[in-house]
């Protein structure tokens, strides 16, 4: 078998898989951990965006080019999106002052709950 089969069938039956995975993931808590890494993919530095609750369990995970306010608005979006996610009530971070201003962007939307505490930590 040929490695381009191989690769044909992960483009063509991997969204499908992880669209009926994710339903079955554990259920996440409501106080999440949020930070961001840099590490090199494919030979080429990303960031890495990284978000787990208090128990350690993974919430979501997103590479981008950038450090700035529209990665970690995306990064958000697609963490709330999750069907295994519970909306956060408190959200831990690092001082990057993106972190913010994304939140306060998703609030007036209404992705975010307005409720929900913002703690920076170095």
């Amino acid at each position: 078998m040929a490695h381009t089969t191989i690769m044909r069938w992960v483009h063509q039956y991997g969204p499908e898989l992880d669209e009926r995975v994710r339903r079955h993931l554990k259920q996440t808590n409501d106080s999440w951990r949020v930070d961001e890494t840099y590490v090199k993919v494919k030979g080429q530095w990303m960031y890495l965006y990284r978000a787990v609750d208090s128990k350690g369990n993974t919430i979501d995970f997103h590479l981008s080019k950038t450090r700035d306010y529209k990665a970690v608005k995306r990064f958000f979006k697609k963490a709330l999106r999750s069907f295994h996610v519970s909306k956060p009530r408190v959200i831990t971070v690092d001082k990057n002052p993106a972190y913010p201003l994304a939140i306060k962007a998703l609030q007036e939307t209404k992705s975010m709950p307005i409720g929900m505490q913002l703690r920076q930590k170095k």
